[in-house]
């Protein structure tokens, strides 16, 4: 059951509770919000729930969870310390329950966040509990994070998608987000984001999974990601047969502006590209992204600071995929769906290959042929696509991988455009340790 609907009362999915809130509130914003002590996460509920904005809950996970090292959890929970997010697996369903008891509910689902390429017993906690919303994928918490083998996890991850969808009666409708629009979270082309999100939610349908978001990350130039998004969409209204679907956006994932004013501006401009693009949900980063994990406050401030953004009026931009971030994932998915009906190994496959190639990506199961670049105008490009089936496809690229140098200014490149937006005083650059 979803947390607070009793068993014999299934909820609706989130996708369902998100595309309903969407066309009555408009824009949905999300934090990443996860806290270790059980209080806390539950405070941090509540005060989402209550934000002056269209909002949903989230459990964010703790990295000792996610990669499995339950015992360092709960040693340190032994030992009171705080950790970088909620231990869900250490903590009893009893425990997780109570955090969310009569929070969660149809018009305020709660999602699990947790990055893991071996998520099962992630999965079996979240059943136990009462929760039935997550996020993740084969590839996209496989290959960025770790070196556990990409066949392993996609096996993983098939086993936990029937696990999900086996707990329907349950917990209620499951929904999955693929993260495979987030994929190293910046200096990756749209192009590969969209083909790799595509992929995942195929995955996820093919696995039993019903319910399912698309994830996109918003990177350096807002028009190439608007044209990213339209091709998104229009791509899985062609391949994923999901009717209760919708995208999601993420601000920005990579190094975020070091000053407050720097850091609103690129949130507000991420809450203008789902407003532009109709998107139902986004996914918030605060001010303190650069310094430390933000506070309650904090990340309330960053959910109404984007839903004031997203209230302002701008035509949503409606289109087909026939760009040139289009046409080339969809050249990636034709040429990935051809190898195996079966997209677990259709995927597995095609990473073998170097068909799909993510850039600047050091996982043994990468072929690391891709690069890409920012050019003047911040629109991310190939500079070289390795085996990737789109070489006719993509614009002339930089006749050079960049080296060291060239690497560590593009990491930085949009910190640094939104922090030299204004005038700014020492005293926006930085923040106060957090409170307590």
């Amino acid at each position: 059951m979803l947390s607070g609907i009793s068993a014999d009362r299934p909820s609706q999915a989130l996708g369902v509770s998100v595309r309903r809130a969407y066309r009555s509130g408009g824009l949905v914003v999300q934090p990443r919000m996860g806290f270790s002590d059980p209080a806390t996460m539950r405070r941090g509920l509540i005060a989402t729930r209550e934000a002056t904005a269209n909002t949903i809950g989230t459990i964010t996970l703790d990295s000792y969870t996610r990669t499995g090292d339950y015992q360092s959890a709960s040693r340190a929970l032994e030992n009171g310390g705080a950790l970088n997010g909620y231990p869900l697996v250490t903590h009893s369903p009893a425990t997780t329950r109570a955090v969310v008891d009569g929070i969660g509910k149809p018009d305020f689902p709660i999602q699990v966040r947790h990055g893991s390429a071996r998520p099962q017993r992630i999965i079996m906690a979240m059943a136990a509990a009462g929760l039935a919303a997550t996020e993740g994928g084969p590839v996209s918490y496989c290959l960025p994070y770790g070196r556990v083998p990409l066949r392993e996890s996609i096996a993983n991850w098939k086993q936990s998608c029937d696990m999900l969808a086996a707990a329907r009666c349950d917990v209620g409708d499951p929904h999955v987000e693929t993260f495979g629009g987030c994929m190293m979270g910046q200096l990756c082309p749209p192009s590969l984001l969209v083909a790799i999100s595509i992929l995942e939610a195929l995955f996820f349908w093919h696995h039993g999974i019903r319910s399912i978001s698309l994830s996109y990350a918003q990177q350096a130039n807002q028009d190439q990601d608007v044209e990213a998004i339209t091709a998104l969409r229009a791509l899985a209204r062609r391949y994923v047969p999901a009717d209760d679907q919708h995208v999601v956006i993420y601000a920005y994932m990579g190094v975020y502006p070091a000053t407050v004013p720097g850091a609103r501006a690129l949130l507000t401009e991420a809450a203008r590209l789902a407003s532009r693009t109709a998107s139902e949900r986004l996914i918030v980063k605060t001010v303190a992204e650069a310094y430390r994990i933000p506070t309650i406050p904090e990340n309330v401030e960053a959910l109404e600071t984007a839903a004031a953004a997203a209230s302002v009026p701008v035509a949503a931009e409606h289109g087909t995929y026939d760009s040139e971030v289009g046409a080339e994932a969809a050249v990636l998915i034709e040429r990935v769906l051809d190898l195996s009906p079966e997209p677990g190994e259709a995927l597995a496959s095609a990473f073998e290959r170097g068909y799909l190639d993510v850039p600047y990506c050091l996982h043994p199961d990468n072929a690391g042929r891709s690069a890409s670049y920012i050019g003047e105008d911040g629109r991310l490009r190939w500079s070289s696509a390795g085996s990737m089936p789109i070489g006719h496809l993509r614009t002339a690229g930089h006749p050079h991988r960049m080296s060291s140098a060239d690497l560590l200014a593009a990491l930085g490149y949009v910190a640094r455009k939104f922090d030299q937006m204004g005038a700014l005083s020492r005293s926006d650059r930085a923040l106060p340790p957090a409170a307590g």
